[in-house]
């Protein structure tokens, strides 16, 4: 009995897997594309794709595309059906031809890319959440050679801590604390680059004598009590991100946006207060849903609750007499994760996207 049940769990996960993984078009899907300036493999999936993270299914290896990661705008994708009836992408007739050698590109063109890399590659590179604890324990800024702050690159920065010599900082301040709206637990500090400088002498702790780094960048006034961090020290991003539907427990909420915008779109960076914690994983691709406006019965029919009366409002304290729908606005792709909230991209939405929007997986529409 057990030998069965324990069967029966796994082809049951075996199947929700599969599922997952299956490729389902969009009912306008074209019959044919020709590739733009532009364009990603993301885009072009989405167009053909109600599952656009699944692309890689739709790109499969054939004699057509060989690499799907060397297409050129102009050329011409065409839908076509394999032989178990799975859709997959073949080439037309491109205008830029293949040779024994090398593919001919006309000036300025180069192959499209899977992601817009280079939207996420400052976040990556430079952007931290760190806790106040986090923060006490990084070496400050004590001083600089000049004898006061400055917004202006080359000089030397005096720092209470011993520096491996030759390497690259990155020089920060606090920013605002991050709050998450649901629990209103504090989750840590967004951290800013004010920057950047190299290490000329390592220190010595032992014998207080500061390390000496050089400024070779500033983005804004560098200030005593400034801190540091190594600039690569696990900030490398990846030259192309394995994509999946989060875990279907996923649930949280938009909770900033890194522009600064109440409203965002397309390829804006935003935080959602789920991370490490919460099984979130770099390329987990999420949903961005919202619930639709409650209605409230009335002696005059049924009314939006926001332009109800008060008494209508103050009688139902769920705001609305119904359970209304949540519908699907965007996608976005986590990039970075923290332990408590994690950076995504958005990849696609049908409106704009607002803080406090809910984020589940994919799974769940």
């Amino acid at each position: 009995m057990l030998i069965r049940s324990l069967l029966l769990i796994v082809s049951l996960s075996f199947s929700v897997l599969i599922a997952a993984d299956e490729l389902t078009l969009n009912k306008n899907a074209p019959k044919s594309y020709f590739v733009k300036k532009g364009d990603t493999l993301w885009d072009i999936s989405a167009i053909f794709l109600k599952q656009p993270w699944l692309w890689p299914k739709l790109w499969r290896l054939n004699p057509d595309i060989n690499n799907p990661h060397l297409i050129y705008p102009g050329d011409e994708l065409r839908l076509v059906f394999d032989e178990q009836g799975q859709p997959m992408l073949v080439r037309g007739k491109p205008e830029l031809k293949w040779s024994p050698r090398a593919r001919v590109q006309l000036k300025d063109q180069s192959a499209i890319s899977s992601l817009s890399l280079d939207v996420i590659a400052p976040y990556i590179k430079y952007s931290r959440i760190l806790s106040e604890d986090d923060i006490a324990k990084l070496p400050y800024i004590l001083g600089s050679d000049e004898g006061y702050n400055s917004s202006i690159d080359g000089f030397n920065l005096y720092v209470n801590g011993e520096l491996e010599l030759g390497k690259g900082y990155g020089i920060y301040q606090k920013e605002k604390p991050i709050y998450d709206p649901e629990t209103q637990e504090l989750l840590g500090y967004n951290i800013g680059v004010v920057g950047t400088g190299k290490v000329l002498r390592s220190g010595d702790s032992d014998n207080n004598v500061p390390a000496t780094l050089y400024v070779d960048g500033v983005k804004q006034e560098i200030r005593s009590g400034d801190f540091i961090m190594p600039v690569n020290e696990n900030q490398q991003y990846p030259s192309f991100f394995t994509l999946k539907p989060a875990t279907k427990s996923l649930r949280g909420l938009i909770i900033n946006s890194m522009s600064g915008l109440s409203e965002f779109g397309k390829l804006e960076v935003v935080m959602i207060n789920r991370g490490a914690e919460h099984a979130v994983e770099q390329g987990d691709i999420v949903s961005v849903k919202r619930i639709s406006p409650g209605v409230v019965e009335t002696s005059n029919g049924p009314t939006y609750t926001k332009g109800a009366s008060r008494w209508n409002r103050m009688a139902n304290v769920d705001n609305s007499d119904y359970k209304m729908p949540e519908e699907v606005v965007g996608e976005m792709m986590v990039f970075k994760v923290y332990q408590q909230v994690s950076l995504a991209l958005v990849m696609r939405s049908s409106k704009p996207l607002r803080l406090q929007d809910i984020i589940t997986s994919p799974m769940e529409n």
